[in-house]
């Protein structure tokens, strides 16, 4: 009997539906419980049992929790801390299974096309692995290899995570996420795409040209395909090695990293939009950046990245009507006086390194696991009085991108004059011409 690839991928599917609604149903009982024997901790045991449902079902709904935690406006901060322990603990495929998958890709006399190829893999997270390999003319290589049936995990996992928000709804309704979470998956959706993630890398890779201290892989279209990705490798030590070398060259670092995020989003209307450490390096005297991975880039309507900046602007000046024309322009709806107010909390705790002309640290006294925190509780206190409001989808990784670059710079204990380097970013900036140079480094890789 032959076996049907799509039959096997479409059973694929129906258990894993079977296996994540009965996990979150089961979680949604232990919810009706608590609420049943209220207690003063029924939050943080509600919180721990969706930590243990989604570590048990793993794949794509599971990474959505994670990048959900990462962003500390959108839950409260029991379920945040909680879901920020995630582990993805995705097992690394063997190599027998590295040798079917890359023979799907590339054909059973795959391995002829590399001069060596390391079956241990470097590094494995929840949607793939990475391998190093060496190109017959000399190139260091990284193979970025997905694992098998990730599409029909996420389709099957973002049909489920309605439950997830139904929820979030009835625990945290002052703040709704349906928005945000659809933001996130259609992400994730888009990570599974490889050749639309060699288009992003070929972006940035273009727009960073001229900028010997910021790196990015080049891709090798004839080493890959939909599902593998193959492109140079850069040697470099990640963040922490830098946490105690001197402040100079701390520094340094923070600045190239500011500016290797916030220079393609004035200019280019785009932010790498995946702050984990993992997804970056630096040579080891930290003159140079490597942007790592390409998978979650997001390209934002210049008005949005108008709406950025004119917030900025508007919070400097004091200026109560431009502060809400430019949370509408962010995709905020219904924004009242009392409503701009509370959504004023949380823009000036991600403004607030930029509204000081001195030089500072991101954040005085503050860990760069509780950053935003305290402040993401006020709003959502806030909000229970104000609210409700409705998270965009615009907002969720620009925010996150705050948060994680924030969270790296306390990491290193650096030290800024941050609104100069944000009003250098902004030299000559002007939403029609952002319209104009995105079209057309859009359309230069294909995108």
């Amino acid at each position: 009997m032959v076996n049907d690839p799509e039959r096997d991928r479409l059973s694929g599917r129906v258990a894993r539906f079977a296996r994540v609604g009965a996990g979150l149903s089961g979680a949604a009982a232990t919810f009706g419980a608590n609420a049943l024997f209220a207690s003063g901790d029924s939050s943080a045991r509600n919180a721990k049992a969706m930590k243990e449902t989604l570590g048990r079902l793993k794949g794509p709904l599971m990474k959505v929790a994670q990048m959900m935690a990462t962003v500390p406006d959108l839950l409260p901060p029991e379920f945040a801390a909680e879901l920020a322990e995630l582990q993805t603990n995705a097992p690394a495929m063997g190599p027998s299974f590295v040798r079917r998958r890359m023979a799907a890709e590339l054909g059973p006399r795959w391995q002829e096309r590399f001069a060596s190829f390391d079956f241990t893999p470097a590094a494995a997270a929840s949607l793939g692995q990475v391998h190093r390999a060496v190109a017959h003319d000399g190139r260091a290589l990284a193979v970025k290899l997905q694992y098998p049936d990730m599409q029909s995990a996420v389709e099957s996992d973002m049909g489920q995570l309605r439950t997830v928000l139904g929820i979030g709804r009835q625990l945290f309704g002052a703040i709704d996420t349906r928005e945000a979470a659809e933001e996130l998956a259609d992400r994730i959706r888009e990570e599974l795409d490889y050749e639309h993630e060699a288009k992003t890398m070929r972006l940035y890779g273009a727009f960073f040209a001229d900028r010997p201290d910021i790196r990015v892989p080049v891709p090798d279209a004839e080493l890959s395909s939909p599902r593998l990705l193959t492109m140079g490798w850069l040697d470099g030590q990640g963040l922490q090695s830098f946490k105690e070398t001197d402040q100079e060259t701390r520094d340094r670092v923070a600045r190239i990293l500011f500016e290797g995020w916030w220079l393609p989003l004035t200019h280019l209307g785009v932010i790498h939009g995946d702050p984990h450490l993992g997804n970056y390096s630096f040579s080891p005297e930290g003159g140079a950046l490597n942007l790592l991975d390409f998978g979650c880039v997001r390209v934002f309507p210049p008005m949005f990245v108008g709406g950025v900046v004119r917030l900025y602007r508007a919070i400097v000046a004091g200026d109560k009507a431009a502060e809400i024309a430019a949370y509408e322009a962010w995709g905020f709806k219904g924004i009242s006086q009392d409503l701009a107010d509370v959504l004023g909390i949380w823009a000036r705790f991600i403004y607030g390194p930029l509204l000081d002309d001195r030089v500072r640290t991101v954040a005085d006294g503050v860990a760069p696991g509780e950053y935003g925190r305290r402040e993401a509780f006020q709003v959502k206190k806030a909000l229970e009085e104000k609210g409700p409001v409705t998270i965009p989808r615009e907002f969720v990784l620009m925010d996150r991108a705050a948060i994680g670059l924030g969270s790296a710079f306390l990491h290193l204990a650096a030290r800024q004059n941050w609104r100069a380097l944000f009003e250098h970013s902004l030299e000559g900036f002007n939403e029609d011409a952002l319209a104009a140079r995105q079209s057309a480094a859009l359309t230069a890789v294909g995108l």
